[in-house]
């Protein structure tokens, strides 16, 4: 039975495109990230430019669905779906889907981290601090709200502010020309 699980595991990870097909051990122990001068006890505690866990940017709604891998999805405009995450990710990221394929993953809750170790709750100060010049604060074009972000090639994250406190409120992911731009013109819908 044991076997079984495994193979069923494997083989869903290997659609999502988050593990190679192979019949490899899988590793026991957690992310190799540390927050803090911790280490990170689980794989639900790093989220990056790539995604969150099997949650890959790019990977296909459909093949998400058929993994078992969606609870929930809702069209909203413009060829994008909002969708929450099953198992260890439900309740913690929220994904969003331009024409079928995973271009957002957002999460206003503590863990994740991002691979450097910054995360929601956090100052924006700490935010400099961890990034330095790899990062910076930057505003919306309506000069309404400040978020600090984070390029990686044609990806970015994107921390915005709290709506009643002072520091991070949310911790975003994906595309930049999804999540930056969304952030700030505002969204499409």
């Amino acid at each position: 039975m044991h076997r079984l699980v495994y193979v069923v595991v494997v083989t869903v990870l290997a659609l999502v495109g988050a593990a190679p097909a192979t019949a490899a051990a899988l590793p026991r122990s957690g992310a190799s990230v540390a927050v803090a001068g911790q280490p990170l006890a689980t794989t639900t505690d790093v989220m990056s430019v790539r995604g969150a866990g099997p949650y890959r940017i790019g990977a296909s709604l459909d093949r998400l669905t058929a993994a078992g891998l969606i609870d929930w999805s809702v069209a909203t405009c413009d060829g994008v779906v909002a969708a929450g995450a099953t198992g260890a990710w439900a309740g913690v990221i929220l994904l969003a889907f331009r024409h079928g394929r995973l271009v957002e993953v957002s999460t206003a809750t503590v863990p994740p981290y991002s691979p450097a170790g910054a995360g929601v709750g956090m100052t924006f100060a700490q935010l400099e601090t961890i990034y330095g010049p790899r990062g910076g604060l930057i505003s919306n074009d309506a000069g309404t709200a400040t978020a600090y972000l984070v390029r990686v090639g044609a990806r970015v994250e994107l921390f915005t502010g709290h709506p009643i406190r002072p520091g991070v409120g949310a911790f975003q992911v994906g595309t930049a020309s999804v999540v930056e731009r969304n952030f700030r013109q505002g969204g499409t819908c």
